[in-house]
């Protein structure tokens, strides 16, 4: 068996909710897929809108808080597993959640494995925060997985801004995409790019605009599929018993947006509350 499943507590309620958790909502990729896999189990989204965006900041502030909610948001919701849907968190606060909750809890890591085993070229790019691509854990990562390959990293924060404000009925900037694409492309090799790691839940909210971007010359992978098949095997023989829409939980003042909440409605949560 799975070390990590030996972790649960077998009798968990059926009501007990899922957690997804990101610095805003870009982990909605996450729950989309989620919801294929189990349409059936309750989730209840957080997004740290008041702490956003986490790239900029340092190791020890990002560490430092996302402990911090997520051991408040388990405390108060209770929940059967955790998902850390958001690349900068995991890579940079997973172990220390892992040592201070009981929860069990599942990360996200950038998609360099599957990418490695897509890519014809064997030239791949990494959009990611300046937080995420800075990591030793994708440093390992390229090292396990993408020897013998060329991967290109780029911090590309402006695409964090652009997916908020188009879930919220904006239109982004087409420039803030050209900048990502030239980003890759302008480096040493950048031109033979066939492949590109969404190495942000952000990210692929705004994967079409991202594509016109690269002139529709790349394959895009993120793990949001992955993650929600990790989820479904976790949960593997539990009940699942949704009472009520799913909702938001969020830091800061936007909890009673309109135009958020009708992005919010399209992935099946009907409310948003303050934490």
């Amino acid at each position: 068996m799975d070390p990590a499943r030996t972790e649960f507590v077998l009798d968990v309620q059926p009501a007990s909710p899922i957690l997804l958790f990101d610095s805003g909502f870009g982990g909605l990729t996450v729950l989309a897929e989620l919801q294929k896999q189990l349409p059936h189990a309750p989730v209840i989204y957080a997004a740290d809108l008041a702490g956003i965006p986490y790239g900029p900041k340092t190791e020890a502030e990002v560490a430092a808080r996302v402990a911090g909610l997520l051991g408040r948001l388990a405390e108060r919701f209770h929940p059967r597993l955790i998902c850390i849907a958001c690349n900068t968190a995991s890579t940079i606060a997973l172990g220390m959640v892992r040592d201070v909750l009981e929860t069990p809890i599942v990360g996200t890591v950038p998609a360099i494995k599957p990418a490695a085993a897509m890519t014809q070229t064997g030239t791949i790019g990494l959009l990611g925060t300046a937080a995420t691509i800075r990591q030793a854990y994708v440093d390992n990562l390229e090292a396990e997985f993408a020897q013998g390959k060329l991967l290109l990293r780029h911090a590309a924060p402006e695409l964090v801004e652009a997916a908020e404000l188009k879930l919220r009925g904006g239109t982004p900037d087409p420039a803030i995409f050209t900048r990502a694409a030239e980003g890759l492309r302008g480096q040493p090799g950048g031109d033979a790019t066939d492949t590109v790691v969404l190495a942000c839940t952000h990210f692929p909210l705004v994967q079409d605009e991202l594509a016109a971007a690269f002139e529709n010359k790349v394959h895009f992978i993120d793990g949001a599929q992955g993650i929600a098949r990790r989820i479904a095997y976790l949960t593997q023989g539990q009940s699942f018993d949704r009472q009520d829409d799913n909702f938001a939980i969020v830091t800061g003042n936007e909890q009673d947006s309109a135009p958020l909440l009708g992005g919010l409605r399209r992935y099946g949560i009907g409310r948003i509350q303050p934490l």
